[in-house]
């Protein structure tokens, strides 16, 4: 099963970014970095802070490994904004 990232809307994290058991899942997202776990709970970003320094960077993709054929950033990020309404 996949879950999203609710910082970028990658849409194939392994693990639910915060499990029902509480703490983060300690899940890198392969296209922005944040690290549920670590990147809040240690760092104290924000999804929506972590979000805007993401884009300010140009929306990059963050993991070494290979990137998906025709990943775009935005269209992911859109995703976001369509679960919400």
């Amino acid at each position: 099963m996949n879950h999203q990232c609710p910082v970028c809307g990658y849409p194939k994290l392994a693990e639910p970014p915060r499990p029902k058991t509480g703490g983060g899942s300690y899940e890198i997202c392969p296209s922005c970095g944040f690290q549920f776990g670590v990147s809040d709970d240690d760092q104290g970003f924000t999804y929506e802070a972590w979000r805007a320094k993401w884009r300010r960077a140009g929306m990059p993709w963050s993991s070494q490994q290979e990137r998906p054929r025709g990943w775009d950033a935005a269209a992911q990020l859109a995703t976001l904004s369509r679960a919400k309404e």
